[in-house]
Parts: C-alpha cells; structure tokens; sequence
C-alpha cells in the first residue's frame, strides 16, 4: 500500500476543501471524509496495481531496478492475493462512491470509475500508462485537476477559478514526485522496455522537467493571489527556499537509490504547499 505515498492523495482534498469553506463559509464534513476515503482508496489501488503488474510483466528480472522494494516480487505477498486485495479495495472504493451519489449524483460514479480505471491502467492492461511517456500527465489530471476541483465541485456544486489554478498547482507537484521516480528508474526502464517521459527525453529533459513541475505551482501563486486580490494566497511562497533546495538535490543527486530521499521530500513539499495554500484560502474568508 506504500502509506508514505498516500500524501499525494491526502494534498488535493485538503486543498478542495480548503477552497470550499472559502467561498460557502461552511464544509459537509461527512461529504469531505467520503471523498478523502475515495481519493486514498485509488492511490491505493494504484500503488498495489503497480506492485503486481511490475511482476507480472517481469520488471524485476534485470536486476537493475533501484526503486523501493515490491511485495509480489519479493515473495511476501503472492500475485493472486495482490490481486484479492485490488478487488477489495475496488469493492470498498465503489461503496464510497455510491455514498457520494447522495450528494451530486451519478456524475460522481462517472469522475469515480474513470480515476479507478486510470489507477488499475498505470500498469494494467495490454499498453499500461507507466510504459509510455504520459505517467506525469495522469497523475497531474487525476491528482491535480481531478482531485482539487472534484472535491470542491461535490461539496459547493461548482468549480472556482481559483480552484482550478489551485489543482494544477498541486497536479504539478504529485507529477514531481513520479517524475522523480522516473528519473532515477531511467536507466532500468530503458532495459525492460519502458517508455517513460525520462527514457525518451533523456537525463537532461528530466531535469528540465522536474524543475517546471517543482517551480511551476509557484508561478501559478501569484497568478492565483492577483487574480482574487488576495495575498494570503501567496502563503506557499514561504516554500519556495525549500524547493529551490530540493531541485538543486536532485540536480547533483548521484544516481541509484539516494533518489528515493528526494522523493519523499517531494511527497513533503507537497503536502506542506497543500497546508498553506489551505490555509490562505480559510484566510480569505476571515478576512473578507
């Protein structure tokens, strides 16, 4: 299940949320808590998805791979009871969506059902996601735009502006963290056939990568801060040092597992980002 992942998950409900009670004043908690319990059961999903598909596809078997270790290929856990587990988690998964069919209706199976197939398709299926070049994009999509303006859409029944740049926001910084992944899987991917973003555009592209999806959400502060005339929302700033710092990291990180650290600094930064975007959002309604 990977729990120290599971920020990724958590970041762009927070920041929905946040955004909600800015602009109603109030938050259905019960609404939000399904929607977390629905964002953290996809991640999960994809992160146990990820662990059998690698194994099944034989990903371990160069012996080159550096990333954090699998549970099938390591025999703690056979490939069926992977699998047992995804439907469980599917089960519970679709519970969770038919609960917030109370709330906006069956368009929210449909937002469901289509985050669920991208997070079994990342390393499911006949072509998976995490063999071509556009792994960065989904998780931006589905942990940015999806996540942040879905989760304000279910508890206000609309999407802001400030919403929607708020999402891309945080979407750029859960792609950091893959695009980290990728990068230090670079060489190995390239081995067993993967065509990730990384072995197609080299050390260097992922470098420039990485440093527009680290920076990229800061620019999108200030446009979000000019845009509603207001400064608390230039609170994520106070971050900018610490990723200046983490892109410098990762520039001169040697290669192998040291980029794991970097990483799950990148899970961090996201989620401190997501806290004070958060809260210059509550600030606004204080404030007003």
């Amino acid at each position: 299940m990977r729990p120290r992942t599971l920020l990724v998950a958590i970041s762009p409900v927070l920041v929905g949320a946040a955004f909600s009670v800015a602009r109603a004043g109030t938050i259905d908690i019960v609404a939000a808590l399904l929607v977390l319990g629905a964002a953290l059961l996809v991640q999960v999903a994809t992160n146990m998805q990820n662990d059998v598909g690698y194994t099944v596809r034989g990903g371990e078997q160069s012996g080159t791979r550096t990333g954090l270790p699998r549970a099938t290929a390591n025999g703690w856990l056979s490939v069926g009871q992977v699998r047992a587990g995804i439907v469980v988690v599917g089960a519970i998964a679709l519970g969770v969506g038919l609960s917030l069919v109370a709330y906006r209706g069956w368009p929210v199976l449909v937002v469901g059902a289509l985050s669920l197939s991208a997070a079994l398709a990342y390393m499911g299926g006949p072509k998976p996601i995490a063999y071509t070049p556009f792994g960065e994009l989904t998780v931006f999509v589905f942990f940015g735009l999806v996540a942040v303006a879905g989760t304000e859409w279910v508890l206000t029944g609309s999407v802001s502006s400030s919403s929607l740049l708020a999402s891309m926001a945080i979407g750029g910084l859960a792609a950091a963290a893959l695009a980290v992944n990728n990068h230090r899987d670079i060489d190995h991917d390239r081995q067993v056939g993967r065509r990730t973003f990384a072995v197609i555009a080299g050390n260097a592209g992922s470098r420039r990568l990485y440093a527009g999806l680290l920076l990229g959400p800061f620019i999108l502060v200030l446009v979000m801060a000019v845009s509603a005339h207001a400064p608390s929302l230039l609170l994520p700033l106070l971050l900018l040092p610490t990723a200046a710092r983490l892109l410098r990291d990762f520039v001169v990180c040697r290669p192998g597992a040291a980029f794991n650290l970097i990483l799950f600094r990148t899970f961090r930064l996201e989620l401190g980002f997501a806290v004070l975007l958060s809260a210059g959002a509550l600030l606004i309604r204080v404030l007003d």
